[in-house]
C-alpha cells in the first residue's frame, strides 16, 4: 500500500483566530496518526490571513510532542527567507528532541507577497538563484563528519532529518533529481506541469549519501464526504476563497453560508472551476480513485493529501473517510 500523508496549512475560518487554527491542527494531526497517516506536515506561508502556519520549525516541536510515531515536518521550509544556519540548527534541535520522525521539506518560492519578503529578508533581492547553493550549504551542516568545518550547528552535524525538496516546477525536480533528494510535487498547483516533473526529477537523479534512488511523492487537493453532494457543499469555502485571493483580499477562510450566498458572474465562476478542476471532490470512493489515478499515472512512491474547509469537524471527517478507504488501518 503506499503511504498516504497530511499536509496542513493551520486555516483561519471566519469567526474563529490563529490560536484555534493551531489547536485543531494540533488536533488533526493527532488523529492523522491514529488513523495511520505517514506524515504531517505543515507549510510555510506569512502575511496570509486564513493560514496560521508561519512559523514551521515551532509548530513541528509542538505537534511531535502530541504524538507519538507519526513523522512531522515541513511542507515546506521557504529557504531563500532562512540563512540556512538557522534552518540547519531548528531541524537538528527537532531531530535531537524527536529522533527518526522530523523531516525537512525544503523549498523556493517566498510563501507570501513581495512586501512581505522584502520585510522577512531585509533586503530588495527576492530572487532564488542562490537557492540550489544554500540546499547544499544546508545539507552540510548535518552531514555526519568526523571533522566538521566552521561555522558548525550544535545539534548540527549528524542529526539529520529526512530532506525533501518541494515544488509546482520542473527547476525543483531538476534539482532533487542532481543533488539526490526525495521530491514532492504540488500537482494542486501546477497540474499541467506534473508529468514534466516527474520525468525530469527521474530522468536527472544522481544517488547521493541520503538517498540511493529516486523517490517521488504527489501531493493534492482533497474535500471527502459521505456524500458527494455534501463534498460540492463543502468546496464552496474554497471557491470564493478563491475568488477572493484572485483579487487581493486575502481573508479568512469563508463559510458556507457566505459562499452560498455570493452570486459569481460567468468570469468569475470560469476561474473558479478552473482552479478546482484537479481537486479531487467527492465521496470516498471518488476521491480514492482519483488519488489511485494520480499513483498510477507517476509511479509514485507515497502521495500526500491537503484538505481546507471551514469546519474543523468536516476537514477530520474527509481525512478519516480517506484513510478508511486507503485501508490504512
Amino acid at each position: 500500500m503506499i503511504p498516504l500523508s497530511v499536509l496542513d496549512l493551520a486555516t483561519v475560518a471566519t469567526g474563529s483566530s490563529p490560536a484555534q487554527a493551531l489547536r485543531e491542527t494540533t488536533m488533526l494531526a493527532v488523529e492523522a496518526e491514529r488513523l495511520g497517516y505517514h506524515r504531517f506536515w505543515v507549510a510555510e506561508h506569512h502575511a496570509i490571513a486564513a493560514v496560521a502556519s508561519s512559523a514551521p520549525a515551532v509548530l513541528i516541536e509542538h505537534l511531535a510532542t502530541a504524538t507519538s510515531t507519526i513523522r512531522v515536518g515541513s511542507g515546506g521550509v521557504m529557504l531563500p527567507n532562512h540563512a540556512p544556519l538557522v534552518v540547519a540548527e531548528q531541524f537538528a534541535t527537532l531531530e535531537a528532541l524527536h529522533p527518526g520522525r522530523i523531516d525537512l521539506g525544503l523549498g523556493r518560492a517566498p510563501g507570501t507577497d513581495h512586501v512581505t519578503a522584502r520585510a522577512l529578508r531585509r533586503s530588495a533581492d527576492l530572487g532564488a538563484d542562490h537557492f540550489p547553493d544554500d540546499v547544499v550549504e544546508l545539507i552540510r551542516y548535518l552531514l555526519p563528519n568526523e571533522q566538521p568545518s566552521h561555522p558548525a550547528p550544535v545539534p548540527g552535524s549528524g542529526y539529520l532529518p529526512e530532506i525533501w525538496l518541494l515544488g509546482s516546477s520542473t527547476f525543483s525536480a531538476q534539482l532533487a533529481g542532481m543533488l539526490g533528494l526525495p521530491f514532492s510535487f504540488a500537482y494542486h498547483f501546477a497540474p499541467a506541469l506534473l508529468d514534466q516533473a516527474v520525468e525530469k526529477y527521474r530522468s536527472n537523479f544522481e544517488p547521493s549519501l541520503l538517498f540511493d534512488s529516486p523517490h517521488f511523492m504527489v501531493a493534492a487537493s482533497v474535500i471527502c464526504a459521505d456524500t458527494a453532494e455534501e463534498a460540492r457543499r463543502l468546496s464552496l469555502s474554497n471557491a470564493l476563497n478563491i475568488l477572493q485571493r484572485s483579487t487581493g483580499r486575502m481573508g479568512p477562510l469563508p463559510s458556507i453560508e457566505e459562499a452560498s450566498a455570493r452570486t459569481f458572474t460567468d468570469s468569475e465562476q470560469a476561474l473558479i472551476d478552473d482552479a478546482l478542476a484537479t481537486h479531487l471532490i467527492g465521496d470516498a470512493e471518488t476521491v480514492s480513485k482519483g488519488l489511485a489515478e494520480l499513483v498510477e499515472r507517476t509511479d509514485a512512491d507515497e502521495v500526500m493529501i491537503s484538505t481546507r474547509t471551514h469546519s474543523y469537524d468536516a476537514r477530520a471527517r474527509s481525512f478519516e473517510l480517506v484513510a478508511r478507504q486507503w485501508s490504512l488501518n
